[in-house]
């Protein structure tokens, strides 16, 4: 598959902030019409909340708990245009509170997908390599259509019918591995849960275990799109200070997912657009409802990024696996300098 060419990133990913104010808030400014809006209290300890154009805006899924789906009409009220409008929870919006939001573009109305054994329900962008899926187990191995096609290199799962733990398969632990996003649990061994089985460019395939087969699902599945996004891994050198571990991505990062897969740790958010320079030391933990901290330090470069602390995410020998989607590509006609944070 021919890639298409993503001169402005902000048309498929972007990140706002926010101040809560207890009431219905139309938080707008986003580049285009989000389908996936996940967002956090970076202040407080409230839940991670990610809600999808397929499930709908009151229908909530909290990253750090194995939850089922939450009906809540007051968290998320709708997604709009060019963002989204809050109610007056607190999750997202509380009086003296500041937010995060990192919003996905997919492709907005959903359609059925017959490419599997078992029909799904898509919301696909083939520009940027992003789909959200849903689908009902039977118990039996089969296959989900995720209409990408090219095989995504990375898959989030949750069960959302009943209480379930996230499920995370990345290209770097293969089929046979997998990490769970709720937890600090390093990756794991099991066959059954994709049945040793890779995604192809139309499929992924489910095994036999609850957490993926025996009721509704979703899956938001991701594939690497040269100038835009980055799904891989590294291994860290533990020195920290001048000589951590660079990691190249080919563009400026706007966003990055880390973790450390061979040893009990957190999963982090990194987010270029909270107001500061290198380095980096505010982050979000995806399996943690704390508030933003500042235990580690890393730095945003023109090219990748950079470990300045020398911590888990860093750590001497270990694996780690990474999604980073760009702030300014190094390719194509974008006119925004790709410089260092």
């Amino acid at each position: 598959m021919a890639y298409t060419t993503i001169n402005k990133s902000t048309d498929y990913f972007d990140t706002n902030l926010w101040s809560g104010n207890s009431s219905t808030q139309a938080i707008t400014g986003i580049g285009f019409a989000p389908d996936i809006v996940w967002g956090k209290n970076r202040t407080g300890t409230q839940p991670h909340q990610l809600l999808d154009i397929i499930r709908g805006a009151n229908n909530i899924l909290t990253p750090n708990t194995n939850a089922a789906s939450l009906a809540d009409s007051q968290i998320l009220n709708s997604f709009d245009s060019a963002g989204y409008t809050l109610g007056s929870q607190d999750q997202l919006n509380d009086t003296g509170q500041t937010y995060v939001g990192w919003n996905w573009k997919a492709g907005g109305a959903s359609s059925s997908n017959t490419d599997g054994s078992i029909t799904s329900t898509v919301s696909v962008n083939t520009t940027s390599g992003c789909s959200i899926v849903t689908y009902t187990g039977a118990g039996s191995v089969a296959t989900i259509g995720h209409g990408l096609g090219v095989a995504p290199k990375m898959i989030i799962f949750k069960r959302t019918d009943v209480a379930s733990d996230w499920i995370v398969y990345h290209e770097g632990t293969g089929n046979n591995s997998f990490c769970y996003l709720n937890t600090t649990t390093s990756k794991s061994a099991d066959s059954s849960i994709l049945n040793n089985t890779s995604p192809t460019s139309s499929v992924f395939t489910i095994g036999t275990t609850n957490g993926l087969n025996q009721g509704a699902a979703i899956a938001y599945c991701f594939a690497e799109v040269p100038g835009f996004s980055k799904i891989s891994t590294y291994v860290g050198n533990g020195q920290g200070n001048a000589n951590g571990t660079f990691v190249y991505t080919g563009f400026k990062p706007s966003f990055v997912f880390i973790r450390n897969v061979d040893f009990a740790s957190n999963w982090n958010n990194f987010t270029g657009k909270i107001p500061g320079y290198n380095q980096i030391n505010d982050i979000l933990q995806p399996n943690r409802n704390a508030a933003q901290n500042g235990t580690f330090a890393f730095d945003m470069l023109s090219n990748g990024f950079k470990h300045r602390s020398g911590d888990v995410m860093d750590r001497n020998g270990n694996t780690h696996i990474y999604m980073a989607i760009a702030e300014a590509p190094l390719v194509g006609t974008n006119n925004v300098p790709a410089n260092a944070r």
